[in-house]
């Protein structure tokens, strides 16, 4: 059985960015998230014991957030060492992380940003 936790379409506000304007005005990013982890314990038990909670992880990747990059490639990086070291059942995950309205001239779309498959 394969089991996985999902965090889906979290919003974040952060200052990252190229661009020196990036870096003081900030934009939103939309993360989504698939950690591989065995929870099948906590499916018979009920007991959060046996699986990763949600709220602690979305702390981890909200920390890493905080800390201004250049490149969504840097902090992607950065949330998926963090997540590895904090939470040693991961076996792998896959993130992606989109900046929303993006300051390209004359772009409209929802967002651009990159997407990772680990594993530990």
């Amino acid at each position: 059985m394969q089991t996985k936790i999902i965090l889906k379409d979290v919003r974040l506000y952060a200052y990252h960015g190229a661009l020196p304007q990036e870096h003081v005005v900030g934009t939103a990013y939309l993360l989504n998230l698939v950690i591989d982890t065995d929870f099948t314990s906590a499916m018979h038990s009920d007991r959060i014991a046996g699986t990763i909670n949600y709220a602690d992880i979305y702390e981890v990747v909200k920390q890493e957030m905080q800390t201004p990059s250049q490149l969504v490639e840097h902090v992607a990086g950065r949330i998926c060492k963090a997540l590895f070291q904090h939470f040693p059942s991961i076996q792998s995950l896959q993130l992606e992380l989109l900046k929303e309205n993006p300051p390209i001239a004359g772009c409209q779309c929802a967002g651009m940003g990159v997407s990772l498959n680990v594993k530990r």
